[in-house]
């Protein structure tokens, strides 16, 4: 009889366990669809072939300033900035594959695919050279790059707390600890989002929620805050009408599963800009080079080296950390207002 029952017991959890993976998943393709309807993409969605990128160009007038993201950020990472430059000249912001409006994309994202696809998103756009590029971390490897390749269609770069290449090339153990740890905890996000469990946190955080948002966070990441030190960082900082649509793209799998390609290929691309793009490439253009209050000592010398190399002066912006288009979106405009006046000219 003992028996008996702890296999009804056992059979019973299972059961429930089943019926709440069920449960959430429906309650996650119910959410997909609610957010494709209630936040449309801002701009188009045009076809690079093979996949298809959101792109949001407002103002008018030359040279069109091309903003890159962060590693895993979106279009909605410049809506401090992207407005107030809309005043004086044409403004390009962007989602990169898998991430934000985009589609997935096929393979790895390794960063001359990256910048292989943001010339078709230009050519396709219709977007004209000579351009500006201004560019935060992760994107500043972008901006090298495709600056390198192209450089008679370059008219200036900001380069916004850039993302040191000797951290990444190669990384140090500790550094590539870190760095798989984030892959996998990117798996698991997108494995908790296929089950509606970030959706429901996120949308319990939005509501004031804390205490159980927070604890399936760390029953997610185990020690490693990095599901709501990552994501709420990025949400608190902008307005808050552009919340709902940051909820909407984190709880989808697909910008998980995107984060993770990223990283993985975070190496390679640190070393091609290494090989392809020196600081040297940088002169014969204006070039404004940010650095946050907070920046690491390899940081701020590779911020120094990219200044000397571009003859620019070496900003270091008080007040703020790493993510400077929220802490101070004044010094980011600032910067481009500076960049764009001698290209006028």
């Amino acid at each position: 009889m003992g028996d008996l029952g702890l296999i009804l017991a056992l059979a019973l959890a299972l059961l429930s366990l089943v019926v709440l993976v069920a449960a959430g998943v429906v309650y996650q393709r119910i959410g997909l669809a609610t957010d494709a309807r209630r936040f449309p993409p801002p701009g188009r969605r045009i076809d690079i072939g093979g996949c298809r990128l959101h792109v949001d160009t407002r103002g008018t007038g030359a040279p069109a300033v091309v903003f890159e993201a962060g590693i895993a950020a979106t279009s909605l990472s410049w809506s401090l900035v992207q407005p107030q430059i809309a005043r004086l000249t044409t403004t390009v912001t962007y989602d990169r594959a898998w991430l934000g409006w985009s589609d997935p994309a096929h393979g790895p994202r390794d960063l001359r695919q990256v910048v292989q696809d943001l010339e078709r998103l230009l050519d396709r756009a219709e977007v004209k050279g000579p351009i500006i590029l201004a560019a935060h971390s992760y994107g500043a490897l972008v901006a090298r790059l495709y600056q390198a390749s192209h450089p008679g269609n370059v008219a200036g770069m900001v380069l916004i707390d850039p993302m040191a290449l000797g951290d990444w090339n190669p990384p140090s153990a500790m550094l590539r600890q870190t760095l798989d740890r984030g892959v996998r905890l990117s798996r698991r996000g997108a494995l908790l989002a296929r089950l509606g469990v970030v959706r429901f946190a996120l949308t319990l955080l939005l509501l004031g929620g804390r205490r159980l948002p927070l604890w399936i966070a760390r029953a997610g990441a185990g020690r490693d805050s990095w599901f709501t030190n990552r994501i709420l960082s990025q949400i608190r900082k902008l307005p808050p009408e552009s919340w709902p649509a940051i909820q909407a793209h984190w709880s989808n799998p697909k910008c998980f599963e995107g984060m993770a390609r990223y990283l993985e290929a975070l190496p390679d691309s640190a070393a091609r800009v290494a090989r392809e793009a020196p600081a040297a490439s940088l002169s014969g253009v204006p070039v404004a080079v940010l650095s946050a209050d907070t920046a690491t000592a390899q940081e701020r010398a590779e911020h120094a080296e990219l200044a000397r190399a571009a003859h620019a002066q070496l900003e270091i912006v008080s007040g703020s950390g790493h993510w400077i288009p929220f802490d101070r979106p004044d010094a980011v405009i600032d910067a481009i207002t500076r960049v764009l006046a001698p290209t006028r000219q």
